[in-house]
């Protein structure tokens, strides 16, 4: 009976024995068949080490293909700090060769993670910096390749292109409107390591990154420079406030150039103030538009047939009053009798306040509303204005006039020039755009963009009639100093007096010019206006029609306009010479002497660095394009 009870007890124990052990074979069979692969995986991520390789962004090329916005390579500092087995003499001269300090180095180097990317000292790094890192040559720290966005042109376009930060994201412009497309999708270089961070001897694996899409502008970059060039002449002849102009193609929307002052070199964004980086002038500055806006005025007169421009006349008395309020003409004592097309010559303010009366509140702001003012016009860049008109309930006797002739209400640049396209192109009113398609690095069109319709303003006849009204204003009126022989161009002078807070402020005025060129097939219309510009005439005439003159021949060139055998004669009474002040540049060196002089042609006598002399002297008013002799010693 004992030895019954042992021989149970051990058949008991052999069998608590056994089944384990059964237990743990089923286990490993069941991990080896059916878990193989996912724990193979795991494990492998635990080994697994990534380094990502940072795509390139999309390219912004004009519409030649001429690149606006390109990539650098460069590389950025990364660390596997289980690798480094010096850690004191790593951080020494990482902190020296990055010129950071050693306590901050030291925080990358000992730092308990498998990879350790150092920011923003070790990101995108100068050549010179990373092949001192390079000469180190120290086990866990690594070099990766990176991209830095490049403007090869500096400011050239620099508020519509934008700018991208640290991490090459778009923060502005273009670069931010469009940065899905921009941005591309990033590579790896993968390795494995163990839990010390010792590389294993197994194949690397390295994924190409995938660079971002390319961006195919409207503008045009002849047309362009042409626009910066002008826009540095402005600033040393006149130093505004600011300076913007706007050239499109009226028949399709297509911006070809667009330039603000003050501008930036989105190379090094970091260096300039906020109001600067974010305001583009041309769709976002808001202001009193004056004589330009006449334009939309006698159009729709003329549409409305209010008037027959050619034969119904005007006394112009020099002013006219209105509930109490008296509206002065410019030029005292008046014009006399005229044509409704001279009162558009002569920009005649109480010529316009009549316009304004004969359509009445509903119609003028009816067609105001029709020609896009008081909304956005949907260009395809971040920061648009909307301007602000009146109420129609507010708008009484002297609201109606002064809105006639530009003064009361709010719009922007952009705005205007796309009005005025309609009233040169047969009527439409497009949508503007900058860009014209998104293509991938073998040129296949991704994605286009077209002209847009967005509402008739104006009939065809009313069109053709007001480019002849505006083809005769740059003959006969106030912008022949546009005038170029063998080319029909058109335009309209304006002078907006500034507001601030509330009270129009003396002296201080908004110069502009809008012009078409070709009159009778327009193919581009231009758009320039500069803020409260110095030490000049009060005129347009005197301060951007010039300038304007000199950018339309470089659109005729640009877009190779022909010249034309009937374009309107200029009246040759009127003397169209302009002349400016020649400044004092004695002391200065020459190359400063040619900033202040760009409307003169200097002849430089002598030898040495100083200008001791000069004739004519200072404050003299010179013919443009005059010569000027400087003495150097």
């Amino acid at each position: 009976m004992f030895f019954k009870k042992i021989d149970s007890r051990i058949k008991i124990l052999f069998l608590m024995m056994i089944i384990p052990l059964i237990l743990v074979v089923l286990k490993v069979v069941y991990i080896q068949v059916f878990q193989y692969k996912k724990l193979n995986i795991l494990a492998n991520e635990l080994w697994s080490r990534n380094l990502e390789i940072e795509a390139d962004r999309g390219k912004i090329l004009d519409r030649n293909g001429e690149v606006l916005a390109d990539n650098l390579t460069t590389a950025s500092l990364v660390l596997v700090p289980n690798q480094i087995k010096d850690k004191e003499y790593t951080t020494k001269k990482l902190s020296e060769i990055l010129n950071v300090s050693y306590q901050e180095m030291k925080k990358h180097v000992f730092k308990k993670t498998s990879i350790e990317r150092v920011h923003p000292e070790g990101r995108r790094l100068s050549n010179e910096i990373a092949d001192k890192i390079n000469s180190l040559n120290i086990s866990g720290v690594y070099l990766v390749r990176e991209s830095k966005r490049n403007y090869p042109y500096k400011n050239l376009l620099s508020h519509s292109l934008g700018y991208v930060g640290i991490d090459n994201q778009g923060l502005s412009g273009i670069e931010l409107q469009y940065n899905n497309y921009l941005t591309g999708k990033n590579g790896v270089l993968k390795f494995q390591s163990d839990a010390h961070g010792n590389r294993l001897n197994k194949e690397e694996v390295y994924v190409e990154p995938t660079p971002g899409l390319n961006i195919n502008l409207t503008i045009d970059i002849n047309i362009q420079k042409s626009l910066e060039r002008e826009m540095d002449n402005i600033k040393d002849m006149f130093n505004p406030d600011m300076a913007l102009a706007l050239v499109v193609n009226p028949k399709t929307g297509e911006i070809l150039g667009m330039s603000s002052y003050p501008d930036y070199d989105p190379n090094n964004y970091q260096k300039y103030d906020s109001k600067t980086l974010s305001r583009n002038l041309p769709i976002w500055a808001s202001y009193e538009p004056g004589s330009t806006f006449k334009i939309m005025t006698m159009a729709s007169s003329v549409n409305e047939k209010v008037i027959d421009i050619f034969n119904d006349h005007f006394y112009d008395a020099g002013k006219v009053t209105v509930d109490g309020a008296v509206l002065k003409c410019w030029k005292s004592g008046g014009h006399g009798d005229q044509t409704y097309l001279q009162v558009l010559q002569n920009s005649c303010n109480p010529g316009f306040v009549k316009l304004g009366q004969l359509l009445g509140k509903e119609r003028l702001f009816g067609y105001i509303n029709k020609f896009g003012f008081g909304e956005k016009t949907g260009v395809d860049l971040n920061g648009e204005g909307e301007g602000i008109l009146f109420p129609l309930e507010k708008v009484h006797n002297v609201e109606l006039a002064t809105s006639a002739f530009g003064q009361g209400v709010s719009v922007t640049p952009i705005q205007q020039v796309m009005a005025v396209s309609s009233v040169v192109n047969g009527g439409y009113l497009y949508k503007p755009y900058i860009v014209e398609s998104i293509s991938d690095n073998t040129n296949t069109i991704i994605k286009e963009n077209n002209k847009t319709l967005k509402r008739r303003t104006i009939s065809k006849e009313t069109s053709a009639i007001m480019r002849t009204a505006l083809e005769s204003v740059v003959a006969k009126g106030g912008g022949k100093a546009a005038y170029i022989e063998g080319y029909r161009i058109g335009g309209k002078t304006g002078t907006a007096q500034k507001q601030e807070n509330g009270q129009y402020l003396v002296n201080n005025y908004i110069m502009s010019f809008m012009s078409i060129v070709p009159s009778n097939d327009p193919e581009a219309v231009l758009y320039l206006a500069i803020d409260n510009p110095k030490n000049t005439a009060m005129l347009s005439s005197y301060t951007t029609t010039p300038i304007a003159r000199r950018i339309l021949l470089d659109i005729i060139d640009a877009l190779k306009i022909e010249k034309q055998k009937d374009e309107m004669e200029k009246d040759l009474e009127w003397n169209d010479k302009v002349y400016y002040e020649v400044p004092d540049v004695i002391g200065l060196s020459i190359e400063e002497a040619k900033k202040r002089l760009v409307n003169f042609e200097i002849v430089v006598e002598g030898e040495g660095k100083k200008i001791v002399d000069q004739s004519p002297n200072a404050k003299e008013k010179c013919e443009d394009r005059s010569k000027v002799r400087l003495i150097v010693k």
